[in-house]
């Protein structure tokens, strides 16, 4: 029998190597989850924030292409089979309706108002706080300017993480939304 020299070199990485090439990675991993999820929260944050805008959008253009009243009301329950507008006192965070005025009480009644759109959002981390001006709905005129006694209505969108971490969100008389930078410093109660 004869032994052979194994003058080949091995291939591979030792232990020590391995255990090195391990901590390394999770070091990194470290500093790149929490900024990843800072990622997924400021998604969140605007996300809601496009899906209002897109929708106030929507109310003031329906509002000149139908030569009518377009009201955008906050609900408490918009995936209901039969919406109403109401919930909790400047919360929108539960959703919104969208509809046609045919009576002029600025609430949905399903006899009289056509509903274009019912926009619900589940529960979560991201707040929609509105001031006084728009605390129950948001009435677009056939002019396409907002039928708020001359106020400007303020949304803020906000998470958890409150104050700095989100957008503010304001609708002139004219009808114009717009986002106002910086963020907001008061995620509880918005002002003009």
């Amino acid at each position: 029998m004869r032994i052979s020299n194994c003058k080949e070199s091995i291939k591979g990485f030792t232990l020590i190597e391995l255990m090195v090439a391990i901590s390394l990675a999770l070091i990194i991993l470290s500093y790149g989850v929490p900024s990843f999820s800072s990622f997924i929260k400021n998604g969140r944050v605007t996300t809601l924030t496009n899906n209002l805008v897109t929708d106030i959008n929507y109310a003031r253009s329906e509002a000149v292409t139908r030569g009518a009243s377009v009201i955008l009301c906050r609900s408490g329950n918009a995936s209901a089979e039969n919406p109403t507008c109401g919930g909790s006192n400047y919360n929108w965070t539960s959703g919104w309706l969208i509809f046609v005025s045919g009576d002029t009480n600025n609430t949905y009644d399903e006899g009289t108002d056509t509903l274009l759109r019912a926009a619900s959002r589940s529960p979560g981390s991201v707040n929609i706080i509105s001031n006084e001006t728009s605390n129950t709905n948001v009435t677009y005129k056939a002019d396409g300017a907002i039928d708020m006694a001359g106020g400007t209505a303020v949304f803020v969108i906000c998470d958890e993480r409150g104050e700095g971490h989100g957008n503010q969100l304001q609708i002139s008389p004219t009808g114009r939304p717009r986002l106002i930078t910086p963020v907001p410093s008061n995620c509880e109660s918005p002002a003009a």
